[in-house]
């Protein structure tokens, strides 16, 4: 939802899939001078699907065709990071620090068991380093988004 960062132009999707939300956010934001969406998927059938749906609709994107872990912090610093169905939220944060500690916001979908991953994340997040709102899902009724900002 990039009415959550309205100010973002750079933003990085972490375990793409199928492109969902990365190359919806690249639809939205492309008319967006300066803006870009990095998609991060490590099957390289996905990852070649991405690139071809992306160029065939014109959109600002770049694929990675490589682990998170190899991803790192990227070509950021970047305003936004995203994920959905990618891992609970306790390893997602971990995936996404490279990202969030240069100053993104991570928006990361959560479904049913949110309060159970926000529980699991308690050692992540009650360091300090990170705080995380949660917030309406305007997708799905169930889902909420966690957006997760490094404390200054």
């Amino acid at each position: 939802r990039p009415q959550l960062v309205p100010e973002a132009k750079r933003w990085v999707d972490l375990g793409s899939g199928a492109g969902f939300p990365g190359l919806t956010i690249a639809c939205l934001v492309a008319a967006q001078a300066g803006s870009s969406v990095h998609l991060v998927e490590s099957t390289g059938k996905k990852a070649a699907f991405l690139r071809a749906v992306a160029e065939e609709a014109g959109l600002p994107v770049k694929v990675f065709n490589q682990r998170i872990e190899v991803f790192g912090a990227g070509e950021g610093p970047y305003d936004a990071v995203t994920a959905r169905a990618l891992a609970p939220l306790n390893r997602l944060i971990g995936y996404a620090k490279p990202i969030l500690d240069r100053g993104a916001t991570g928006l990361f979908h959560k479904g049913a068991d949110l309060d159970a991953e926000l529980a699991a994340a308690r050692d992540v997040l009650d360091g300090g380093a990170y705080q995380a709102d949660v917030l309406e899902s305007l997708s799905d009724p169930r889902g909420r988004i966690v957006r997760v900002t490094r404390v200054s």
